[in-house]
């Protein structure tokens, strides 16, 4: 499994997670309970993707150590 791929790929999402991130908290026409309603989906996605990746890092280590 390639993880570097794997990886890049997730730093891809993460960008573009981020300029959602930028766009919400520069829209001054959202109050803020709008601007967390909105965070709260951007935040819980990058967490899964990150918990994702560990996850994928964590069995990929322990296939190497089997072999």
């Amino acid at each position: 499994m390639d993880i570097a791929i794997i990886e890049s790929k997730i730093n891809e999402i993460f960008a573009e997670l981020e300029k959602e991130v930028m766009e919400v908290l520069m829209d001054e026409s959202l109050d803020k309970k709008h601007t967390n309603l909105r965070m709260k989906p951007l935040t819980s996605t990058k967490q899964i993707l990150t918990n994702a990746l560990e996850s994928i890092k964590m069995v990929d280590a322990l296939s190497k150590e089997e072999a």
